[in-house]
């Protein structure tokens, strides 16, 4: 569990997670779960905040499963995700990356780490979209779904670069990325990830922010939430018609619902700028997430 804010004394605490080395029993179960449904090789971070939540995963995973396990909920997230696209950042040279401390294997790991958030994040905006509407009150449809089977996986990343040994001037240029999710800081997995390579992440530190200020990225970022928002009423369909009980404590609904909106603000980010990194790559033999998103959905990404 993580509990590395920055404090009166200096020190960097990041919002509390539950490590997938950490997870036991049932929990672990729900991460294979999620790792396997969603054809990714990780959980992210929303889900393991949840599970520092005693009882949350558990329930939200059990009520929402049917609409994974019947492959309803990736395939509407990804097709109704897909085109929202930004206008592409300039693309760059393998001179120009080597420069910046990324050789051809780095060139590859980026870009298979990029096509893992364009895959994961939008199923993540449908897993918090659809908890949100079983607080509320919402019912599922109680539909019947075929047997589903999820794409090949996408690579394994390098693992989340480690807070608490990094020189001081990468962790600055890390917190250009830091948001306030429940109080605390978080800094999206994407650019801890990429922390490996120094001088890449001092660069997309520069370009990255005056592009996300822009109106068109605040509209884009809003557009794959509203698209996602559109099709949560297919994956509801399959959930069975009454909720799943009993409730965690109703008392700490409103801190789960604040925190889950939180990661709706990062998780559109995640998309859109999955795919600006990936597309200013050059093509590296290899990289291609082939079936990345399904037959049709990885080609009209």
């Amino acid at each position: 569990m993580m509990h590395l804010a920055l404090r009166a004394d200096g020190a960097f605490e990041l919002l509390a997670e539950l490590a997938e080395s950490e997870a036991r029993g049932e929990l672990a179960e729900i991460y294979a779960a999620i790792r396997h449904w969603c054809a990714v090789p990780y959980v992210s971070s929303m889900q393991r905040h949840l599970a520092t939540r005693p009882g949350w995963l558990e329930w939200a995973w059990r009520a929402v499963a049917p609409a994974f396990e019947s492959g309803v909920a990736q395939e509407a997230a990804w097709r109704a995700s897909a085109p929202v696209m930004l206008a592409p950042l300039p693309p760059l040279s393998g001179d120009v990356l080597s420069l910046l401390g990324v050789d051809e294997s780095g060139m590859r790991a980026i870009r298979g780490l990029c096509d893992g958030f364009v895959r994961v994040s939008p199923t993540n905006l449908m897993f918090s979209g659809l908890v949100q509407k079983l607080l509320r009150g919402a019912a599922g449809g109680g539909r019947a779904y075929a047997a589903w089977q999820p794409p090949a996986p996408v690579p394994a990343p390098p693992p989340l670069v480690s807070i608490a040994s990094m020189p001081p001037p990468l962790l600055a240029v890390l917190r250009t990325f830091e948001v306030e999710v429940d109080g605390h800081p978080f800094i999206p997995g994407l650019y801890r990830m990429l922390a490996h390579w120094p001088g890449f992440l001092a660069y997309i530190a520069t370009v990255l922010p005056p592009r996300m200020a822009e109106p068109a990225s605040a509209q884009g970022c809003v557009e794959v939430v509203r698209a996602i928002d559109g099709v949560l009423d297919e994956a509801l369909a399959v959930l069975p018609s009454a909720a799943h009980k009993p409730l965690p404590p109703r008392a700490e609904h409103a801190a789960v619902l604040a925190a889950m909106e939180r990661y709706r603000l990062t998780s559109p980010q995640m998309v859109l700028l999955g795919r600006l990194l990936r597309d200013c790559l050059p093509q590296v033999a290899g990289s291609d997430c082939v079936g990345c998103m399904g037959s049709d959905i990885h080609t009209a990404l």
